[in-house]
C-alpha cells in the first residue's frame, strides 16, 4: 500500500496503537458539568475512532489541582473523583471502534487567570508574571508544590481507573512542570531551582508520584518543548538534554514533541502554525529529541496531508504523526486512506478557526466541517440517502454555503443543479485567498469542487440565475446563497458611487480580487478588524505600496484570532505599514490628484487629514436579497425557516408538505449564509448543513 508506514501498528508501554496517526491534545472547550468528559466530549472522540484514528490524547490543559482553574476554557477536572464514571463512557465508545484514549495532565502555574470561577491565587517557581494571559501569581512554597505532585498522582489514578489507556504529563506551553525547567521564570536559590537538577526536581518527582500511583502497566508519556526559542529561555540543546535525563528513568513511554514556548503572543502564533507558515516547520526539534531517547517521538504541527505524514514516517524522523487540525476538519482521514479516497479527504487549510475560537474561550469547531463538535446534536459527517422521493433541488451561489447546500442535497440522492455568476466557485474564499498569507483557504473550494463533480452536480459557472430561469426549471426546493457585496454606501461622505470612475474609495474586494489596480500612497479604513483589513494592507504592502490600515478598533485586525494577528503583525511591521487606532474615517473629498481622508478621534473629536491616492474601506458587505424578495411570495414558505427546528436539528416542518397532496404547486425557498446576514465561513456552511440534510 501507499501508506504502509502509516498504518503500520506501534507499541506504546504496554498499549498497542493500530496505526501512526495520534489527534494529540487540544483544549476542546466541551467539558461541562463542572468539568466533567459527557455527551458532546464523548462524542467527539468516537467519531475520531470510528474514523481510524489510532491514538487520541484528549483533555489539553486537563487540571489535577483546584488552583489550576479549569472553567476558563472548560478543560477536564482530574482533581475529583466524579471523573471517573464520565472516562469509564469516554473508554467504552472509543475502544468499541478499535481506538486508544489517553489524557494530558497537567497544573498550568502561571499560565491562567485569576479573576474568575473561584478566584484562584496563581502560583509560579518564582512569582513572576504571565504575558499573554496578563496573569499575576503568588512565589509556590514547599508544602505547595509536594501537594501538586500529589494532585498528579491522583489524577493519573482517577484516569486509570476510568479505563483510559494512559495520562501524558504537560510539560510544555509553559505550564507548571516547564515553568520550573526554564531559566526564563525559574529564578529560585533553594532545591528547586538553580542547577539543572534542581530545575528539573519538581518534573521528575511528578513522574516518581505518578508511576507509583499507576505502576508499569499504564502509559505515561510527556509532552515537551523542542525550543523555546526565547534568548532566555530552553535552548534545543538544552531540551535533548532534558528529554534525555528523563528518558534514562525508564518510566516514560513516549515523547511528544513541538516547536517553540508560547508565553507571549509572537510566540503563540508558532505553536499551533497557521497556514502562512510552510509543512512541518519545527519537525527537526521533533527529530533532534528522538536522536537521544529510547521510547517513540509524536510530532504534531502542521501535518496536514497523508502524503506529507507518510514521508516523514518513512524518513524515521519521527515515531507517529499528530493530524489533530487534520482530523478536526475530517474524523474520517485514516478510513479514506484504507479505502483508497484520499481525494476524498476535507483536508485542513490551516485557517486555525479551531485554535482561535478556544483561546477565546469558546468551543472548538472547524471553519469547513459544521459536523465537527456537533456529532451529540446528530449532525452527520456521512450525508445518508433519503429514504423519499427524489426531488428537484436548485443552489443559487457558489460561495461555502452553496457548494455546501448543493454537495449535502446530492449525497441525498436529489438531482441537484448549481448557479454561480463567476466563472468559478468559491465566493468571498476566491477573493480571500488572493491575499498573501491566505492562499491555501482556496483547498475549502478544490474540495468542494471536487465533491460536486463526483456526485453529479449540474455546474453552471458563469450563470447569472434570474427568476424565469428558475421558474423553468420548475424546482421542488430552491436554496438561496447569493452572498452579499461590499457595504461602502453605509456613509454618504466617505463618496462611494456605483460608477467606478466617480467613486472616491474602492473595497478590498476590488483590490485583491484584481478588480482595482493597486495605489502607491493608500489608507485603509477597516471597521471589521477582522481579515479583509489586514489582509488587503499585507497584499497592498506586498506590491510595494505605502499603506497606513487606520481603525476606530483598539487595534487593526483586532478580531483575527490570537494565533493569527501575530503573523499578520510580523508581515506588516516588516514591510513597514504603519497601524493607527481609535480613527473614524468621517469623509473623503478630492483635491486636485489627489484624495484627502478626514480622520477623526472616537474619544477627542480631534480631526486629521491623510492625503494619498488610493482610499480602501472595509466595512464589512450587505445582503444579496432582490432575488430573494422576488421570489419570497411565489414559495410555500414564504421563504420562512422554523429557527425551533433549526436551532434543534430538526427537519424545518415545511418539507412535509413535499409530501402532501394538499400542497400544491410552488417550491420551498431557503436562503443562507451572507445573503441572509453577513457572518462568517462557517455560520454559511452550518446552516446550509442543517438545513439541507433532512431535504
Amino acid at each position: 500500500m501507499a501508506f504502509d508506514a502509516l498504518l503500520e501498528p506501534i507499541q506504546i508501554g504496554k498499549q498497542t496503537i493500530r496505526n501512526r496517526v495520534v489527534s494529540t491534545a487540544h483544549a476542546e472547550v466541551h467539558a461541562t458539568d463542572g468539568g466533567m468528559t459527557t455527551a458532546r466530549y464523548v462524542k467527539y472522540y468516537e467519531e475520531k475512532a470510528k474514523g481510524g484514528c489510532g491514538l487520541s490524547i484528549c483533555g489539553g490543559s486537563s487540571v489535577v489541582s483546584l488552583d489550576s482553574p479549569q472553567g476558563w476554557w472548560s478543560s477536564v477536572n482530574l482533581s475529583t473523583d466524579r471523573i471517573i464514571p464520565h472516562f469509564q463512557n469516554l473508554a467504552e465508545a472509543v475502544h468499541k471502534h478499535g481506538g486508544k484514549i489517553m489524557i494530558q495532565i497537567t497544573h498550568m502555574g502561571r499560565r491562567s487567570r485569576w479573576d474568575g470561577y473561584d478566584w484562584s491565587t496563581l502560583l509560579s517557581p518564582s512569582g513572576i508574571r504571565e504575558p499573554v494571559h496578563r496573569s499575576t501569581c503568588k512565589t509556590i512554597e514547599e508544602e505547595e508544590i509536594w501537594r501538586i505532585i500529589k494532585n498528579f498522582a491522583q489524577a493519573a489514578r482517577r484516569a486509570k481507573e476510568g479505563g483510559l489507556d494512559g495520562v501524558e504529563l504537560s510539560a510544555v506551553h509553559q505550564h507548571l512542570i516547564d515553568q520550573f525547567w526554564s531559566p526564563r521564570v525559574n529564578k529560585r536559590t533553594d532545591q528547586w531551582g538553580g542547577s539543572f537538577e534542581n530545575r528539573m526536581r519538581f518534573g521528575m518527582e511528578v513522574l516518581k508520584a505518578v508511576r507509583a500511583e499507576v505502576g508499569n502497566d499504564f502509559v505515561v508519556g510527556m509532552r515537551i518543548c523542542g525550543d523555546e526559542f526565547h534568548p532566555d529561555g530552553l535552548t534545543h540543546e538544552d531540551m535533548k538534554q532534558i528529554a534525555a535525563y528523563f528518558d534514562a528513568t525508564g518510566q516514560v513511554d513516549f515523547f511528544g514533541v513541538i516547536g517553540s514556548g508560547c508565553d507571549t503572543h509572537n510566540s503563540l502564533a508558532n505553536v499551533i502554525p497557521n497556514m502562512s507558515y510552510p509543512p512541518e516547520p519545527f519537525l527537526h526539534l521533533a527529530a533532534g529529541i528522538k536522536e537521544v531517547v529510547s521510547v517513540p517521538v509524536i510530532h504534531a504541527q502542521n501535518i496536514k496531508d497523508p502524503n506529507q505524514a507518510e514521508r516523514i514516517l518513512e524518513a524515521g524522523y519521527v515515531d507517529m504523526v499528530g493530524m489533530t487540525r487534520a482530523q478536526i476538519a475530517d474524523p474520517h482521514l485514516i478510513a479514506k486512506v484504507k479505502m483508497g479516497q484520499v481525494d476524498r479527504i476535507k483536508q485542513c487549510v490551516g485557517a486555525n478557526y479551531c485554535i482561535d475560537r478556544q483561546y477565546q474561550g469558546l468551543d472548538v469547531l472547524c471553519i469547513q466541517n459544521a459536523a465537527t463538535s456537533r456529532e451529540y446534536m446528530g449532525l452527520p459527517h456521512i450525508i445518508e440517502k433519503s429514504q423519499g422521493p427524489k426531488r428537484k433541488v436548485v443552489v443559487v451561489g457558489g460561495g461555502p454555503g452553496g457548494m455546501e447546500s448543493a454537495r449535502v442535497a446530492a449525497e441525498r440522492g436529489h438531482d441537484v443543479t448549481l448557479f454561480e455568476a463567476e466563472e468559478q466557485l468559491g465566493g468571498q474564499i476566491t477573493i480571500a485567498a488572493k491575499a498573501p498569507q491566505r492562499d491555501q483557504i482556496a483547498g475549502i473550494t478544490r474540495w468542494y469542487q471536487l465533491e460536486l463533480t463526483r456526485l453529479g452536480v449540474d455546474q453552471r459557472l458563469g450563470t447569472r440565475a434570474d427568476e424565469a430561469t428558475l421558474k423553468d426549471l420548475r424546482p421542488d426546493i430552491l436554496v438561496l446563497a447569493t452572498g452579499g457585496h461590499p457595504f461602502l454606501e453605509q456613509h454618504p461622505q466617505w463618496g462611494y458611487s456605483e460608477h467606478p470612475e466617480q467613486s472616491l474609495v474602492v473595497s478590498s474586494w476590488d483590490i485583491l480580487s484584481g478588480k482595482v489596480a493597486p495605489g502607491k500612497n493608500v489608507l485603509i479604513y477597516d471597521a471589521i478588524c477582522e481579515f479583509s483589513g489586514v489582509s488587503v494592507a499585507d497584499y497592498l504592502a506586498d506590491k510595494g505600496a505605502k499603506v497606513e490600515i487606520v481603525t476606530d478598533d483598539i487595534k487593526p485586525g483586532a478580531a483575527v484570532g490570537g494565533t493569527t494577528f501575530p503573523t499578520y503583525y510580523r508581515s506588516l511591521y516588516e514591510k513597514e505599514v504603519i497601524m493607527s487606532s481609535d480613527l473614524m474615517l468621517h469623509k473623503v473629498y478630492r483635491e486636485g490628484g489627489s484624495l484627502v481622508a478626514v480622520l477623526e478621534n472616537e474619544y477627542t473629536g480631534a480631526q486629521e487629514e491623510r492625503v494619498v491616492d488610493q482610499v480602501v474601506v472595509e466595512n464589512g458587505v450587505r445582503p444579496n436579497e432582490t432575488l430573494y424578495y422576488t421570489l419570497k411570495e411565489q414559495s410555500r414558505n414564504k421563504g420562512q425557516v422554523d429557527i425551533e427546528a433549526l436551532y434543534a436539528i430538526q427537519p424545518q416542518p415545511c418539507l412535509a408538505s413535499l409530501n402532501e397532496e394538499q400542497g400544491g404547486d410552488g417550491f420551498l425557498l431557503f436562503r443562507l449564509g451572507d445573503c441572509t446576514a453577513p457572518r462568517n465561513t462557517h455560520a454559511a456552511i452550518y446552516d446550509a448543513l442543517r438545513i439541507c440534510k433532512d431535504f
